[in-house]
């Protein structure tokens, strides 16, 4: 395989992932919102830009902190990369350049996801936002299942490495920001809006009912940690994306013979991740801890991009 097809494949993975993790936010963001007290209700999407990393890129519209405008910035507005309207772009353009690496039914999903935001420049009101961003999560996790049922060859190993990578980025980062930034003033900790932003965070990596499912005495900020950073069994937690990137790469190297420092920076987190603790992760602080394993996951994606010559 080409590295530029390899790259491509690569890139699509971590596209789609995007695309379905902002959608997943924003809709997320809207239903905290409708709960929401007018000012808390900014912060909440102060945080959500946060979480994707856009604050100092909307801060250039000289546009306010408000559901209206924000809500836009995040489907489909195409003058920045992070809307879900851009990621799906990304994602069909580096899928046109492997066509002939898809099944039949993961390009029709790409397709169908990239139609829904064509010829649009608003997203409706809430409940037009909603029912779009929803459907628009339902050809992502389409696409998903496609790679699922493709044969286990280096294309399909490619787009489950970057799918694996962008979700372990996002869940990081989505942890980090509620646990860093401030509750509103006048708000406490484990009162009403703390109890609806930990909710949020559940419900954008549909983690809802797997929460109620291993921890049976309610809501606890301490039970949501270790669900986003040790328990396997989730699948968007980070010892699971690491554990899948580890074998994904084991099995692209035993296939094209290409092994190297991505192999080992990979196994070396799954190691210190198996070996590590909730209490340890939150005396040593979840800040410091999200910080350092997003330096790990950048250090790894261009491990990634060297091992495989992407660039």
């Amino acid at each position: 395989m080409l590295a530029r097809q390899a790259a491509s494949l690569y890139w699509l993975g971590r596209y789609i992932e995007r695309a379905e993790f902002t959608a997943r936010l924003l809709e997320a963001t809207l239903r905290l919102d409708a709960l929401s007290t007018r000012h808390s209700g900014a912060d909440a999407w102060h945080s959500a830009l946060s979480v994707l990393g856009l604050v100092e890129t909307y801060q250039t519209t000289d546009q306010p902190i408000a559901q209206q405008e924000i809500t836009r910035f995040l489907t489909v507005d195409r003058n920045h990369r992070g809307s879900v309207s851009a990621c799906l772009d990304a994602a069909r353009d580096n899928a046109k350049a492997v066509r002939t690496s898809l099944s039949r039914e993961a390009w029709s999903s790409i397709n169908r996801a990239w139609l829904l935001f064509q010829a649009r420049e608003s997203p409706g009101d809430v409940q037009e936002t909603i029912d779009l961003v929803q459907r628009a999560e339902r050809e992502t996790r389409g696409f998903e299942g496609a790679i699922g049922r493709m044969l286990r060859n280096p294309a399909s190993l490619f787009m489950r490495i970057g799918g694996a990578m962008e979700r372990a980025d996002n869940t990081a980062r989505l942890l980090d920001v509620k646990y860093h930034l401030l509750l509103p003033e006048g708000e406490m900790v484990g009162g009403a809006v703390d109890r609806d932003q930990w909710q949020t965070i559940l419900q954008t990596v549909s983690a809802v009912n797997a929460y109620r499912w291993i921890y049976s005495h309610g809501l606890n900020p301490g039970n949501v940690i270790e669900l986003l950073v040790l328990r396997r069994e989730l699948p968007r937690s980070l010892a699971a994306c690491t554990e899948e990137i580890v074998s994904n790469l084991a099995e692209l190297g035993r296939i094209s013979g290409l092994q190297g420092s991505a192999d080992r920076l990979a196994r070396r987190r799954q190691g210190e991740l198996s070996n590590t603790h909730i209490g340890e992760v939150v005396a040593t602080g979840v800040h410091e801890f999200c910080d350092a394993f997003l330096a790990d996951n950048a250090a790894l994606n261009a491990a990634i991009s060297a091992q495989f010559r992407f660039v």
